[in-house]
């Protein structure tokens, strides 16, 4: 029989597991001896905040490259055909969500190796939960264009999608181009849009506001440089 393939979500920045994960996700991960990530810095770091039982050095961790061949994935799942249980692990959140980690899965799936979600942080539907948009009708698009004017016509057309289908649309950027994102949404949106801001999520900092885009162009600009941060929009029309 094959092992099972975890998908264990990890923090989202510097707070103890027990204020965003279930005991029982602890205790699978600590429980495992194998794991596929996005990057092992990073998973060390996180199987120590963990507490896992073993020495970090006893454990097997697997690099999973951005755009790992049909070769690597085998490589990396074949431990579980093997009968190995594993984890999948991002680099923060949930695996499989704006990271490669959907590419082992889909694999796991062919190769008939059960695949289990644990519960643990999502920015994105932290966000939308407390941004107080429509929670009903909304789409996850990733990393916007990072110049104009792409970078500015996707926002046009974001927002005209929004206007047509009362959707939420959500989106991410480099820590550091927050506030240049930011700005270009100030610039390009209609006043009545509304624009919802969380960053730093789980965190003791964190911060969630939603305002029109009239309102937010007369506030002072928030602080946005290099703190991981979910933008929400939802037309006003």
């Amino acid at each position: 029989m094959p092992g099972t393939l975890y998908l264990l979500p990890t923090q989202l920045g510097p707070t103890d597991w027990v204020s965003v994960l279930p005991a029982g996700t602890q205790q699978v991960a600590c429980g495992l001896h194998y794991f596929i990530v996005e990057n092992a810095k990073t998973a060390r770091a996180s199987l120590k905040w963990l507490s896992h039982p073993e020495p970090l050095r006893e454990i097997s961790i697997e690099d999973l490259p951005e755009k790992a061949t049909a070769d690597e994935i085998e490589h990396l799942l074949a431990p579980l055909l093997a009968g190995q249980d594993a984890g999948l692990m991002s680099e923060a959140g949930c695996p499989g969500v704006a990271d490669p980690g959907a590419t082992v899965v889909r694999r796991a799936h062919a190769l008939g190796i059960p695949v289990r979600p644990l519960v643990g942080p999502s920015s994105l539907l932290l966000a939308l939960m407390a941004s107080g948009l429509d929670g009903q009708r909304f789409a996850f698009h990733g990393y916007l264009p990072q110049r104009d004017p792409e970078r500015s016509t996707r926002i046009g057309e974001l927002e005209k999608e929004s206007r047509h289908k009362r959707q939420t649309q959500l989106f991410i950027e480099t820590p550091y181009r927050n506030e240049a994102l930011f700005d270009a949404l100030l610039s390009q949106c209609q006043p009545p849009t509304l624009l919802c801001i969380a960053k730093n999520l789980t965190n003791a900092d964190e911060w969630v506001q939603t305002q029109t885009i009239a309102v937010w162009r007369k506030m002072p600009k928030p602080p946005l440089e290099r703190q991981p941060t979910v933008f929400l929009l939802l037309s006003g029309y």
